[in-house]
């Protein structure tokens, strides 16, 4: 599995590192195919000025190379808490979290091409596919406790939570298929109502 890459929309914050080298970094380490190119090899390929201090700012973000693939996660998990936190009062807890898991399609659609190449290279790691799956762990995490935030009890916040993300892991398999024409919220929504179905609920 291979979900969390934010893509380039303008409401959703970036880290300080400047966002085109950071896309940049992410791509070259993609291209990498199997992750190879050292850090400082691909800071030099991006061009970032050590006299300036850009070197030192990369490294500060991503000193493990390997961080570069999940660059996006913190902004994703903003995303999904944000959305659920504003959601309307009278809405069910799942409605709420299917509300935010569709807001992260919408912002990921358009680097599915680039999404695809990325979970080649998790696939192929043990180490970076347990490293994925402790980030959807925390997203879940925070999730469970948004909704606690909204009056929602346990064990209902954390089924509910582990719901939502499993939601959102099926339909980004569904997506990143090469013989998917559908588009990533539509996914969402219909991964959602599939789990609507086989659970009876409404």
């Amino acid at each position: 599995m291979a979900l969390l890459e934010v893509g380039d929309q303008p409401d959703v914050h970036r880290l300080p590192l400047h966002a085109p080298a950071s896309q940049r970094a992410r791509r070259r380490h993609v291209e990498s195919k199997e992750g190879t190119h050292p850090a400082k090899v691909i800071v030099r390929g991006l061009g970032i000025d050590r006299d300036h201090g850009h070197e030192r700012t990369f490294f500060r973000h991503f000193a493990d190379k390997r961080e570069v693939l999940f660059d996006g996660a913190a902004e994703l998990q903003e995303l999904l808490v944000s959305t659920v936190a504003d959601a309307a009062e009278s809405l069910a807890p799942i409605a709420a979290v299917g509300q935010s898991l569709e807001a992260a399609g919408a912002v990921m659609r358009g680097r599915r091409d680039f999404a695809r190449q990325r979970q080649a290279i998790i696939a192929a790691s043990a180490e970076l596919r347990e490293r994925e799956l402790i980030k959807l762990a925390s997203l879940s995490a925070a999730l469970a406790e948004t909704l606690r935030g909204r009056g929602v009890p346990e064990p209902d916040a954390s089924l509910t939570a582990e719901a939502g993300i499993a939601v959102f892991r099926i339909a980004f398999e569904r997506w990143v298929d090469e013989a998917n024409e559908l588009d990533l919220p539509d996914l969402m929504r219909d991964s959602l109502d599939h789990l609507r179905a086989v659970t009876g609920a409404v």
